[in-house]
């Protein structure tokens, strides 16, 4: 697949990263955070191994990743940022909407209209500045790069920041009609063609972006699939690989499964530059916090970097965690947005818990903060990084889903690995609640002794977490099969550097 079809390009000696490499594999990722992270994490991988890696963003989201990118080329990787502005304007954007914190309530179908507008300004790009590409590795929501590969007579990969169980339980829900003569949009249908009985409604699965003003690009983004040359997956065989498998015979490609790519980073440094967006607080500062606290003990609280919750729902979580007597790292998104009176809760509450509570405004390194000996626990929105990175670091988990793919990566940790305690939440909390859901004081303190304070149930569920991270660990490790699959990538997409020259 590597050179078949490719135009004449030089492919060392043109950049001060990677002139020497074999393969050039172009990222673009979707401009989430819960995208931009992994695929970053990926290229990273790839660089690592010898291959140049491309990471493609718009100037909000290069600010982002700068200072990872940089720190990895000051050390000698091939990696390099292609820089994109956004014409926001043209779809009745804001200027500043290429940030997606600011895009305007109810503007997200004109913002997914403004990335395509990347199309000729990236296959202009990669004709201008070798080595040509090799491959490029799209998230899969952006169907508009089939025809950037297509003109660029390069293969062309589509990337799952999300696992197996996830994009297989959706693919069937879609591919054999199961929401046919069903209603109610809350009525439970049982997910065709896995061998475990799941029960998904269409609230919570209704496949990828089957959604009121986005009916257009979900149908694009299921032929953009279907032709893609193969998938790269942030998950790990090991851990399901009836899916894994499923997925790959559902869609008739290959399926490298790389992850977990968070595991890439194995230094406080990189980690602590992760995602980093602000300077809300120093990853120096909560280890200092950790370290006076046992093993085990503390719980780690976050909501990812979409979700903002609702501030009855902010209260009733405060007052959980305070009722469960665990000390807790507890991150507020956006917490300004807030009025007084839920602001006033929060600087009260920290003065009642003082030493106990350690409330995060912003950012935080949350990889670092999972992976210290004194956490044992996460309550998460089990968006995919974070359920994984909660595997990774060997934690069971309080799923508190909200959106999208959330539902079913709270099924995949509760029903089929056995670490997880669901809150309840059955219907999906978009990023401004649309309607009131509210999780109660009582139901969040015994949610977090569930996962804290041991019996049987509870040594059980971490005794599962701690395999997982095991082979999780195993996977990318020498022999292991992510690395391997990691390895066969880079090999699969190799080109002889050997004469070729471009017009």
């Amino acid at each position: 697949m590597g050179s078949q079809g490719v135009p004449n390009a030089t492919m060392a000696g043109h950049d001060d990263v990677g002139g020497a490499a074999k393969a050039h594999f172009v990222f673009v990722p979707l401009m989430y955070q819960g995208h931009v992270i992994p695929t970053v994490d990926t290229a990273l991988l790839l660089a690592t191994h010898g291959a140049l890696a491309s990471v493609v963003a718009t100037p909000s989201n290069a600010a982002r990743i700068r200072p990872t990118v940089d720190f990895a080329r000051r050390s000698g990787l091939p990696i390099r940022l292609v820089e994109l502005p956004l014409d926001c304007a043209a779809e009745g954007l804001p200027e500043d909407a290429d940030d997606v914190d600011k895009i305007p309530f109810g503007l997200a179908p004109n913002y997914f209209r403004a990335l395509t507008l990347l199309a000729g300004p990236l296959e202009r790009h990669l004709r201008a500045h070798p080595p040509y590409p090799t491959c490029i590795v799209s998230d899969f929501c952006h169907a508009w790069t089939v025809q950037v590969a297509a003109n660029l007579k390069v293969p062309r990969l589509s990337f799952f920041s999300m696992c197996a169980f996830c994009t297989l339980c959706q693919h069937n829900v879609e591919r054999y009609n199961a929401y046919d003569g069903v209603a109610d949009d809350n009525e439970p249908v049982v997910v065709p063609g896995v061998e475990r009985r799941i029960e998904v409604t269409r609230a919570q699965a209704p496949g990828f972006f089957r959604a009121p003003g986005f009916e257009k690009l979900a149908d694009e983004i299921e032929l953009a699939l279907a032709e893609s040359d193969g998938v790269v997956m942030n998950s790990f065989v090991e851990m399901e690989p009836e899916y894994v498998a499923g997925y790959a015979d559902a869609r008739k490609m290959k399926v490298w499964t790389i992850g977990p790519v968070s595991l890439y980073h194995q230094h406080a440094a990189t980690l602590a530059k992760r995602g980093n967006t602000t300077t809300a607080i120093d990853a120096d500062e909560c280890l200092r916090w950790l370290e006076g606290k046992e093993p085990n003990t503390v719980v780690y609280v976050s909501f990812g970097s979409i979700v903002h919750a609702d501030p009855k729902q902010v209260v009733e979580l405060g007052k959980g965690l305070e009722a469960s007597g665990h000390p807790f790292v507890w991150v507020l998104k956006n917490p300004d947005q807030y009025g007084e009176d839920v602001r006033g809760f929060l600087r009260d509450l920290e003065e009642r818990v003082a030493g106990r509570g350690m409330l995060i405004r912003g950012w935080s390194p949350q990889v670092l903060i999972l992976n210290h000996a004194a956490v044992g626990g996460f309550v998460t929105h089990c968006g995919w990084n974070s359920t994984v990175e909660a595997i990774a670091a060997g934690l069971p988990v309080v799923t508190w889903p909200h959106f999208s793919d959330q539902f079913l990566n709270e099924k995949l940790a509760v029903e089929v690995l056995g670490i997880g305690v669901s809150v309840g939440i059955k219907e999906p909390l978009m990023w401004v609640a649309m309607k009131e859901i509210v999780v109660g004081r009582d139901v969040v303190e015994a949610a977090v002794r569930s996962i804290m304070d041991g019996g049987e149930e509870g040594e059980e569920r971490r005794r599962k977490a701690v395999d997982l991270s095991e082979k999780a660990r195993a996977a990318v490790q020498e022999g292991g099969s992510s690395l391997g699959n990691l390895l066969d990538l880079i090999k699969s997409f190799e080109m002889d550097v050997g004469g070729c020259t471009v017009d």
